[in-house]
């Protein structure tokens, strides 16, 4: 028998959250490296010197926290063989400005358990997905209801317990498939609107290996080592790609949006814009896009958003803000929470929904009062005294000797 999905849609629309954890937990500390100005050093004189002087030097000291480096780090073999991922997750959603919640998300932290003897897989093992509807609920509604059958029970996961490239091929190879098989099986669902349609964004670990599928505009965000590396691509009709796409398919692009209709180049559902007949059948696609990522280290947790988030901030602003929120409370629940804030007070326009899925047991000690300080002001000068010389203190007091009246 198989156990339900973990299903979150916080939001003011109604609720369904079934909680289902198992964690493997491994206790342990991170190494944090303090940056800290040396004591300022104390200058001894000599017997009979009677004048203290000190000098205040303004020394510049530069921003601590969450900057993004010009090159981005790079994971060596040996620390990339030794990590394996501890998996933890949080999410929120948002109706947001809008009148209807048309967002949906899955998360799994502990897929081999789900689904039991249905998966032979390597461990540890997770998934999430994001769906952003359009043109109501429907469509976003169904594929949370069932994208884990699409995937898991029809489409011929691969079993083993080791990855390879093979196997990993075969995983992309699925998951095409199973979006594939949701957009014809949205089409045949008399309960569907036709103009009803959805984004997809799935996110699949085993063991080391990271999976994301994308269809649409919503982004997935890796944070390594404090640098946002985006594992997927908006399918927007101002990406080059698309437009050449469209193109070639006979569809066009108007006001920036497809046919004059839709925001996005790649969707489920859309029924009426795929009909046989219609002027662009195969302008608007439910083909995925993939990117893998090998896990290490510095891989400290994903970002999922649907693009409600991303129309108002950067992927390295929303990085940024969870790692800052995860080193404080080290809750990503309360993470996803704060992201979909910040959204809302850049006064976006949409839904909101996140998922941020951590790699590691937890992102080590709260900053201290003076680190928060430095994570949220610019950088200013800081005063250091320090002694003058020995020689020069003499000079000072020969000079002083001498009768100036």
């Amino acid at each position: 028998m198989v156990a339900e999905a973990e299903v979150m849609h916080q939001s003011p629309v109604p609720v369904l959250e079934v909680q289902y954890h198992r964690r493997a937990t491994t206790k342990g500390v991170d190494d944090v490296v303090g940056m800290s100005a040396p004591a300022p050093a104390e200058v001894g004189v000599g017997v009979g010197v009677e004048v203290e002087v000190e000098v205040e030097v303004a020394v510049e000291v530069p921003r601590m926290g969450l900057e993004q480096p010009d090159v981005a780090p790079s994971l060596s073999t040996d620390m990339i063989q030794q990590f394996v991922p501890n998996i933890r997750s949080g999410s929120f959603a948002d109706i947001g400005p809008r009148r209807y919640m048309e967002d949906e998300h899955i998360r799994i932290d502990d897929l081999s358990a789900h689904l039991g003897s249905m998966l032979v897989c390597p461990l540890p093992s997770a998934f999430y997905g994001v769906f952003d509807g359009h043109g109501g609920p429907d469509a976003a509604a169904y594929m949370k209801r069932h994208a884990m059958r699409f995937l898991f029970e029809e489409s011929e996961f691969p079993q083993a317990s080791q990855v390879d490239e093979v196997y990993l091929e075969s995983v992309e190879s699925c998951v095409r498939r199973a979006f594939l098989q949701a957009d014809l099986a949205l089409a045949d669902d008399l309960d569907i609107s036709r103009s009803s349609g959805t984004t997809a964004l799935t996110a699949l670990v085993f063991g080391r290996q990271l999976v994301v599928a994308n269809t649409g505009d919503c982004r997935a965000v890796l944070c390594r080592k404090g640098v946002a590396m985006e594992m997927s691509r908006d399918h927007r009709a101002n990406h080059v790609e698309e437009r050449e796409r469209v193109a070639a398919s006979g569809g066009y692009i108007e006001d920036g949006y497809l046919n004059g209709v839709l925001s996005v180049t790649r969707a489920l559902g859309d029924w009426d814009m795929k009909a046989p007949g219609a002027s662009a059948s195969a302008a608007l696609i439910a083909e995925p896009e993939f990117r893998r990522a090998t896990l290490g280290e510095d891989d400290e947790f994903l970002v999922m958003g649907c693009d409600g988030i991303w129309d108002v901030m950067t992927s390295q602003h929303a990085v940024s803000l969870v790692r800052r929120g995860l080193r404080q409370h080290d809750d990503p629940a309360r993470c996803a929470r704060e992201l979909v804030m910040e959204a809302k007070r850049l006064e976006t326009a949409d839904n909101l929904t996140v998922v941020v899925v951590c790699f590691a047991p937890e992102m080590g000690s709260p900053f201290t009062p003076q680190q928060q300080q430095e994570e949220e002001l610019p950088a200013r000068p800081r005063s250091c005294k320090k002694g003058l010389s020995t020689e020069a203190l003499c000079s000072l007091r020969s000079w002083l000797d001498t009768d100036h009246r």
